[in-house]
């Protein structure tokens, strides 16, 4: 095992286990609850309201719950009494889940709540462990390796917690919920009580991060000079919605307009996923040597044009009646991953370069605000259009959103480009 200065790559592995854990159980709610909920509720919006949730208790609750772990002290550390508490609660109601669905709405309701706040409880704890036990220049790694194990979470979530799903409903959230109190049991006796390096969970918490800009500066984009700064934000905020919306409705799509098997629906999804774990590192490598900004605005470009082929898909298998629909369709949904990787991969570095060195962590904030935004509201938005338009609309209002994205992304990067502020001049101080 490598160490440095108290630094492990074995603790780093066993931190990355629970977020494996954590994007496991977040992808698999993701693509099923809506499913779950449609035994009860035949409206996608009010579905998909309900799955804009988790995104606004996460954006509430986990800035205090951060907030609190720096501040705590307990024979058993900083971030582990609130693991201790919401792993195990997490694993039990996520578990309970499918045997709530056969009782009433409102139990299923009421064990989902319980389960979001669980999650709630320890999503801050967990990510903040990684810089408790490594040092500065050892953290890109270390959240390369992290981010890593959350990617093949999500393919595990949608590659083979499908397939259990399609033998028996309950089997993926009994799994889910094994591998969550068995990650929990990991990080209980794998993590130091007392790590070298722990300090503020501020600077690593996305929720954190959205919390301080909205209320240290938000403002501050309606000045002239931040014009092109809001466009390109703006942007963000755009496309996301049209990526959580496809991500929380394609399930609903693909088993009530196609008829797809459940199971299959979720293994289909997943070849999107498994496409951007893939070419994350390429399109990063690209976006590097061609520039963040024209990479974005290509995926902007493509990703649309392949969600608004999907719908017309099943015309193709009216021409061609011998074609496998569901394996031309998970061959565009690959294609989409990678446009996907264009986009998403270069965004994060986009944002934080407009402030320069000194003004990185409130430009974070203002990138994690437009997202997580967006992730609320997408579910219902993109489910209404759903429901007043058919279950096709989910593509053509997603593509919609990008395209619109990429003229505001493009007028946006146009004019930081050209514009010179002195973001040092106390009149535009952030």
């Amino acid at each position: 095992m490598t160490k440095t200065k108290g630094f492990s790559y074995g603790k780093i592995f066993a931190i990355g286990s629970g977020f494996f854990a954590l994007t496991l159980a977040w992808t698999f709610y993701n693509a099923y609850m809506p499913l779950i909920l449609g035994e009860y509720i035949e409206s996608r919006a009010i579905r998909g309201g309900i799955m804009g949730l988790d995104n606004l208790v996460a954006v509430l609750l986990i800035p205090f719950i951060g907030a609190w772990s720096d501040k705590i002290s307990t024979p058993i550390g900083k971030r582990l009494p609130f693991i201790t508490v919401g792993m195990p609660l997490a694993a039990l109601f996520f578990v309970l889940l499918p045997f709530s669905a056969e009782i009433t709405l409102w139990t299923l309701l009421a064990v989902d709540v319980i389960f979001l706040l669980a999650m709630t409880i320890y999503r801050a704890p967990v990510i903040a462990l990684m810089p408790d036990h490594t040092p500065i220049d050892k953290r890109s790694t270390a959240n390369g390796i992290i981010n890593l194990m959350g990617g093949v979470g999500a393919i595990v979530a949608l590659f083979c917690l499908s397939s259990l799903y399609g033998m028996d409903q309950s089997y993926p959230f009994l799994v889910t919920g094994l591998i969550l109190f068995l990650s929990f049991i990991f990080l209980y006796f794998t993590v130091d009580r007392n790590p070298a390096y722990v300090g503020s969970s501020e600077d690593e918490l996305e929720e954190v991060q959205a919390s301080k800009s909205f209320f240290q500066g938000l403002s501050k984009l309606k000045q002239p000079a931040f014009r092109g700064h809001l466009f390109i934000l703006i942007a963000i905020f755009l496309y996301f919605i049209g990526y959580a919306g496809v991500e929380a409705q394609f399930t609903t799509y693909a088993v009530e307009h196609l008829k797809m098997d459940e199971s299959a629906a979720g293994l289909t999804l997943g070849f999107f996923s498994l496409a951007f774990v893939i070419f994350a590192i390429p399109a990063g490598l690209i976006g590097s040597k061609r520039g963040k900004a024209p990479i974005m605005l290509l995926g902007l470009i493509l990703l649309p044009l392949i969600f608004i082929l999907i719908p017309l898909l099943p015309l193709l298998q009216g021409v061609m009646p011998s074609i496998n629909e569901t394996l031309v369709l998970q061959i565009v949904l690959f294609i989409g991953g990678i446009a996907w990787a264009l986009i998403n991969v270069q965004a994060y570095p986009l944002v934080a370069d407009l402030g320069g060195k000194d003004k990185i962590g409130f430009f974070t904030g203002l990138y994690y605000l437009f997202s997580m935004a967006s992730s609320i509201v997408a579910p219902g938005l993109l489910g209404l259009l759903m429901d007043l338009f058919t279950h096709p609309a989910l593509f053509f209002g997603s593509a919609l959103t990008f395209l619109i994205a990429f003229f505001f992304l493009k007028k946006g990067s146009s004019m930081v480009h050209t514009s010179k502020i002195d973001l040092n001049d106390d009149s535009l101080k952030l």
